[in-house]
């Protein structure tokens, strides 16, 4: 399951290329979060305009389809990066030092080859999709009203191309610490324990005070 962590940073290259890339899977989910409240949005708009005025908002089903994307995987750099996917803590929490970085490592190597796969698969169903030459340049539409396919197909690869380079770098800083024998390395989630949870809670509210 998924653990409370941490992102150590430092001077180092790696660690102000994995700053330079937060803005980024930041912006990305805050998109896929206001596409979720739209979607709440367009949901009550339906059911009024429904239940008041016999008219339902036309082409719901069409929007929500358009929006899954944007809240199926916009996020998925940014969770990453704070280490909040689902996980064998039970597992990784019984290793250390070189043995747990080798095991991180391998882990975010496999989620790459495998992430590489998907970006060049729906980058293939997005050209599909794709032509400057047709109506709103798409060769294909949503059934109800006509809403282009291609910007929702477009938004696969665009965030599974950010977690690419998301789990790139904790690859760097997985084999940094592999090699260097680093207790606490930096541009990777480090898992903290209950009572780590708990200080950095304490602290927080000290600092809202």
């Amino acid at each position: 399951m998924a653990g409370s962590a941490t992102v150590l940073e430092d001077s180092s290259l790696l660690s102000r290329l994995d700053r330079a890339l937060r803005p980024v899977e930041i912006l990305f989910a805050l998109i896929s979060g206001l596409a979720t409240f739209s979607l709440m949005f367009l949901a009550a708009w339906s059911v009024t305009g429904r239940a008041f005025f016999e008219r339902p908002l036309s082409g719901y089903v069409d929007y929500i389809e358009a929006a899954m994307p944007l809240i199926a995987v916009m996020g998925v750099a940014y969770v990453q990066r704070e280490g909040g996917h689902i996980r064998m803590d039970i597992l990784v929490g019984a290793l250390k030092g070189r043995i747990l970085w080798m095991f991180e490592l391998i882990s975010v190597l496999l989620i790459l080859v495998l992430m590489v796969a998907l970006v060049w698969g729906s980058w293939a169903h997005f050209e599909r999709s794709f032509d400057m030459g047709k109506p709103m340049w798409s060769r294909d539409s949503s059934i109800d009203i006509g809403l282009p396919i291609w910007p929702s197909k477009l938004i696969v690869p665009l965030a599974f191309g950010v977690l690419c380079l998301r789990l790139v770098l904790q690859a760097w800083g997985y084999g940094r610490a592999l090699w260097l024998g680093l207790e606490r390395p930096v541009a990777v989630p480090l898992i903290q324990s209950v009572a780590e949870q708990a200080r950095a809670e304490a602290d927080q509210m000290e600092g809202a005070d």
